[in-house]
Order: structure tokens, then sequence, then C-alpha cells
């Protein structure tokens, strides 16, 4: 198979070859090899306007596969192309799947048990609150978190999901052999380092220019099941990832926000338009048939640290983390923090709107 995907990444390599055009060849050759020996006529017989059997022959004419094959190994590149039976099954059923991934670290089964959080890159406080919210309980549940690398929303998705062990995808709108934004790539580097994946379907030397972000976006949609929408104005490229969404006939979730706020105005038409108001992750979880139930802690509660008996205690009756905080006087980052990795470990239940309980009974 590696000797037929070097014939992928070579037509990839022109911006005139892309999701359609790649489908014409495949249905018509199969190996794309022959399309190295087809002539005009048997091009235009897969259905190729002029433009595109223009561009196909430039690539035969100017590429050496095997070249082009080897500057992906520079960047421990792989590639997955639509024959390959570890392609991911979502992004089969779009009408436009793409023909071809770049990918850095690996695309896993359980990454088809997804869900993309997108949204404003000028984020509030409100959203940056929500994000994590909503995200910990989804990793809790084994989803992968999907989204796109950019700054805002998305970065604050990444990291939540990261925070707490979960699998996270990044989509970029440029080629894996640089990162956009450039902010973020101590991020993509976390993303790597934590089991997860940087995934393109534009080739090496890609730019990351404007028009291929809405090209980007339906990917996004596309390997989930949903996308969740956590802020967005009213002109958000976000509403582009749940315009693809609905295309795919995928489910669209969206957070509520004031009417008063300019990052909920996209979120609020949204709902209006049908999507699911989200309010907490039980929401995304029931719509998406996803066992919410959660099992009592087997045993006793046994503190890992002298600081996690301090809140286990102060958890045996339901309480905000604001009064969780100051009756335990820890810092509100190490609050969060090991209530985010007690949550994972069972020891206590997220009941929402930041409040939490130990769940079960703790050794005297």
């Amino acid at each position: 198979m590696e000797d037929e995907k070097k014939y992928w990444v070579a037509l990839s390599t022109h911006s005139k070859i892309g999701a359609r055009t790649f489908s014409k060849l495949y249905k018509r050759f199969k190996k794309l090899a022959k399309v190295w020996q087809a002539s005009s006529h048997e091009l235009a017989k897969a259905g190729l306007d002029l433009g595109q059997i223009e561009a196909v022959k430039e690539v035969v004419a100017k590429k050496e596969p095997e070249k082009e094959w080897q500057k992906l190994q520079k960047y421990q590149i792989e590639v997955l192309i639509y024959p390959d039976k570890d392609y991911p099954s979502l992004l089969r059923e779009l009408p436009d799947p793409p023909g071809i991934l770049y990918v850095r670290g690996k695309i896993l089964p359980e990454d088809e048990l997804a869900v993309a959080v997108v949204g404003s890159r000028k984020y509030t406080a409100y959203g940056e609150k929500a994000v994590s919210e909503l995200v910990y309980p989804l990793v809790q549940k084994k989803l992968t978190i999907v989204s796109g690398l950019a700054l805002g929303i998305d970065t604050l998705a990444h990291r939540a999901a990261l925070a707490v062990g979960g699998r996270t995808l990044a989509i970029l709108g440029c080629g894996l052999d640089q990162i956009y934004p450039v902010f973020n790539t101590r991020l993509a580097d976390q993303i790597l380092s934590g089991q997860g994946a940087i995934i393109s379907e534009f080739p090496l030397g890609t730019p990351a220019l404007k028009y291929n972000f809405p090209v980007r976006n339906r990917i996004i949609a596309g390997m989930s099941l949903g996308t969740l929408v956590v802020e967005a104005a009213a002109d958000s490229g976000s509403l582009l990832t749940a315009t693809s969404a609905i295309e795919y006939n995928r489910e669209v979730f969206a957070v509520p926000g004031s009417i008063f706020s300019e990052t909920s105005a996209g979120t609020n038409r949204l709902i209006k338009m049908g999507a699911k108001m989200v309010t907490s992750a039980s929401d995304i979880l029931e719509e998406l048939k996803i066992e919410t139930v959660k099992k009592p802690f087997q045993g006793l509660i046994k503190p890992d640290s002298h600081e996690e008996e301090i809140l286990l205690k102060l958890l045996r009756q339901p309480i905000f983390v604001d009064l969780l905080v100051k009756k335990s006087g820890l810092e509100t980052a190490m609050v969060n923090s090991l209530l985010i990795q007690m949550e994972m470990k069972g020891k206590v239940l997220n009941l929402g709107a930041s409040q939490y309980v130990i769940n079960g009974k703790m050794e005297n």
C-alpha cells in the first residue's frame, strides 16, 4: 500500500486536486499509479474537467512520487488514503471525504467516539469556564475531543482534554511541516506527547490561507459525532463547522449566553435554528446515547495526599467550588486540579453548576 500512497501524495501537491478529484480518479482507476500512464481522454472519462486534467498532467510531468514520499519521513508523518481499512469510518460517510490525510501521531479506533469543540478566538471568562465544565466529563466518558488548534476556545478544548489525560485531535488548515498559529507550537507538542494526533488534508508547504479553513472545518465536523459551539460571534468561522455538521446529519450543540454578549450571538442563533442547548455535559451524552449513570466508588475512598484528605472531608456534603476553596484554605488552581483528578479516579462526583460531592464513603 505504501507504494500506492506515494502517488496520492504527489497528486495532493497540486492545489486543484482535492477531495472530489481524488474520488473521481479512485472510482475510475482504483490504483492511482495508473494515472501516470493515463491519457487526457481517459482522465476525461473519469469525469475530470479541463482544469483538473491539466492539473493531473502537470503533476505527472513535474513530480516524482518517491521524492514526495521521502519528504514526509523528515517530519514522521503518516498517510491515510481513502482505500485504507483504518481510514476514519465517520469521514467515509461524508459526500466529499478527504482523499488523503496527513497524520502526526495516531488516529485510533476509539476516536470514532468523538465530539468537536469549537468557538470564538476572543472568548470570555464564561466561555473558558464552560469549556472546562463540559470537556472534563466528556473525556471521562472516553470521548475524543476534536478541534482546530486555533487560539481561543479551540486551545482551551485541547488543553482541557490533555489536563485529564484524554485524547484530542487537532485538525490544521496548513501543511504539517508548520504549526498555525505559531503560538500553539508547544500545545501541538503536548498533543503528540499525550498520544493524540495532528491531522491535515493539505500537503507539506501549504500555508495557512484563509480559504483553507472552511475545508479544514468540514473535517472537524466530519470526524465527530457532534459539534459543540461554546462561544461564537454572529460571523464566527465556528458557525461554518456547525453548518458542516448539519449537512452531514451530525448533532449540533450550543452553549447559550447573554443576549448582550457579542460572543454569544452566534450560539444563541444556532439554538433558535434547532441546535441542542447545552447547560451540562449530560445534555451531550444523552443526545449521543452515551451511558451517563455514575457508579459508586468500589470500597472505601482513601486520599492520596494531605490536600485530597482536606477536600474529601469537606465533600461529604454537596459543596460549591468557591466555598470549597474558602473552607479548605487551598489555592483555587490546586482545588480545581485536585477535583479533576479525583473525579477521574471516581472519588468525587461533579453535580454540575460547579458543585461536587464525595462518591462513596471515606476511610476513617
